[in-house]
């Protein structure tokens, strides 16, 4: 996967000094947005940010890497934005949609965890947990709708139509838990729309907060949103053969937890050897030890779950750097795709 960039060590390098930039110009709006919130609200998603420890304590404990955020501006830039500024709210408004949806997805998916962090939900507990996710959807709408850009509301509304789409992949991959029949077609569409619908509408909201025209809006959503695939399916890698210090969760999590991940659906797809015994164990009740999981993680790969992610996430990353003419495809944006889909593979 070495079509984004000519030296992995300078795409690393920009793609690093991109984020550490991005995180720098976008946290004051987000703090600025945060403390407009009640308590216990407030304090809640500062600790989900990283800002404090659960008492309120300030302290540099980890934090998301603010790659929608920096795509967002990153777009605008490529769009001839003259003034990054006024591209700031939009991104501010992704990561937030970004982590409302990270703040839901632990409680339905019961993840303790969230950046080696104990999970909010964990702390405070799923009801307030709830609350708070949402409480950052609305902050969301709020910064774009004050945003100094030629169009807030279409901004609004691009936000909106992405969130409604996010909830219906959700429902989409909560529903294939309990299916035994889910196809790689499938599964892809899904992903589609729970991953690559909030990487594309981040792309498409720098491209409208430059004043880009329909057409060039259209194709750099389709950028975000094929980028936005290839990077859920390393992210599926990522969930069996990832490293725990990397992913902030125990290695073969995803196998633990029964998820039908695409290289767990690949490998029982193609029918080999152990697609049986990979269906019986996902059909099964019976809790699963860790030699259980290294069994499993074994059976996966040699069934060509692994590599069919791969392959995958090599196309839909070539299809991605397609949607938009060459001129375009800046070196800033090469060097964040290339990040997002290089993660320790």
């Amino acid at each position: 996967m070495d079509t984004m960039a000519p030296r992995q060590t300078d795409s690393d390098r920009r793609a690093a000094e991109l984020l550490a930039h991005t995180q720098h110009t976008c946290d004051p709006v987000l703090r600025e947005a945060v403390g407009w919130l009640p308590e216990p609200l407030h304090a809640m998603i500062g600790y989900h940010f990283g800002w404090w420890d659960r008492d309120g304590r300030p302290g540099a404990f980890r934090a998301g890497k603010s790659l929608r955020a920096a795509l967002t501006l990153c777009s605008a830039q490529a769009c001839g934005a003259k003034d990054a500024q006024a591209a700031l709210p939009g991104a501010a408004a992704v990561e937030l949609i970004h982590n409302f949806t990270l703040i839901h997805d632990d409680i339905m998916d019961g993840d303790d965890t969230r950046r080696g962090r104990t999970a909010l939900w964990r702390i405070w507990g799923a009801t307030d947990a709830l609350l708070a996710g949402d409480a950052l959807h609305a902050l969301a709408v709020r910064l774009l709708a004050g945003a100094p850009s030629p169009d807030p509301t279409a901004m609004v509304a691009e936000l909106s139509d992405t969130v409604i789409e996010l909830c219906r992949g959700q429902q989409h991959d909560c529903a294939f838990e309990h299916r035994t029949d889910v196809t790689v077609g499938e599964y892809l569409g899904m992903v589609a729309g729970k991953t690559g619908a909030l990487l594309g509408s981040a792309c498409a909201i720098g491209a409208m907060s430059a004043g880009a025209d329909e057409r060039t809006v259209a194709g750099f959503h389709a950028f975000g949103r094929d980028l936005g695939v290839a990077f859920q399916l390393v992210d599926d890698v990522l969930g069996i053969w990832g490293d725990p210090e990397v992913t902030g969760k125990p290695a073969g999590n995803d196998l633990a937890r029964r998820k039908r991940s695409l290289p767990v659906i690949a490998a029982i797809e193609a029918g080999g050897p152990d697609a049986a015994e990979l269906t019986r164990c996902y059909d099964s009740d019976e809790p699963l030890d860790s030699g259980a999981v290294a069994r499993l993680t074994t059976m996966v790969e040699n069934g060509g779950g692994r590599s069919a992610a791969v392959a995958q996430a090599e196309h839909y990353l070539a299809q991605a750097i397609n949607a938009i003419p060459a001129e375009q495809v800046s070196d800033d944006l090469r060097a964040l795709a290339h990040v997002a889909t290089h993660r320790d593979l």
